[in-house]
């Protein structure tokens, strides 16, 4: 078993760690529970009944935060011609074609988020092997494979967020720093649980929001009864 710091033991001391709570209560007690001294991050993992095996049981797509992430999202757009500075009044961070790729070949990672035409897929696949991994890789399911440029990068800096199932079916996305408080980070979650559920596959039996949880960077998971999730959806 993992030994955890005073802290952390402080922060879980008197709370039953099994009890499923409402989506609004697992929010309130995990940022109350935050103990870093930095601004922490309040993420979501959702255990969904699907089988990703299955291409089309595979939950992947991108939702907008209404209240964004609360950091500086640094883009690359991998385009040419007119796109360039379709990229750069955008505020892409990053732009361009071949040399972009050989900077990226030579171990340059220093963006958060990537962007690409579909003319330029060929070669960004190049680079597969390096973006894939670190989750960097444009996908037209998620809105970054696109022509529309502009759009896409001005969604990704608003906080834009790409959600995957893994291979067990979990579903892991940031909501926002925990001094946005917990009515904006509700908002959040709200927006990424909306659009989860309507990505229900047709094909998924029984339970398909089985577990939901909410923690912190540092801070303990708070488990959420997935039964309030219709509720919370429907305010």
């Amino acid at each position: 078993m993992p030994k955890h710091g005073k802290k952390y033991r402080n922060a879980v001391e008197g709370r039953d760690t099994v009890l499923r709570v409402s989506v609004e209560e697992g929010v309130k007690v995990a940022v109350e529970a935050a103990y870093a001294k930095f601004d922490e991050n309040l993420d979501v993992a959702i255990n969904l009944g699907v089988d990703p095996k299955y291409s089309d049981q595979m939950i992947r797509g991108a939702v907008s935060l209404p209240n964004g992430l609360g950091k500086d999202i640094r883009v690359v757009v991998f385009c040419k011609g007119d796109k360039e500075a379709e990229a750069k009044e955008a505020g892409a961070d990053f732009f361009g074609s071949d040399e972009l790729v050989e900077k990226i070949k030579g171990g340059w990672l220093g963006f958060d988020k990537a962007v690409a035409t579909p003319d330029m897929m060929a070669l960004v696949g190049k680079i597969g092997r390096m973006l894939g991994p670190r989750g960097l890789m444009p996908n037209a399911k998620t809105g970054t494979v696109t022509m529309d440029v502009a759009k896409a990068v001005t969604e990704l800096k608003a906080g834009k967020v790409e959600f995957k199932v893994d291979k067990a079916g979990i579903l892991h996305a940031p909501l926002g720093k925990v001094s946005f408080g917990p009515e904006k980070l509700l908002e959040n979650l709200r927006a990424l649980l909306d659009q989860v559920m309507r990505m229900k596959p047709s094909s998924a039996k029984g339970t398909y929001m089985k577990a939901v949880a909410v923690a912190t960077t540092m801070g303990p998971g708070v488990k959420i009864d997935p039964l309030t999730v219709k509720k919370f959806l429907d305010v």
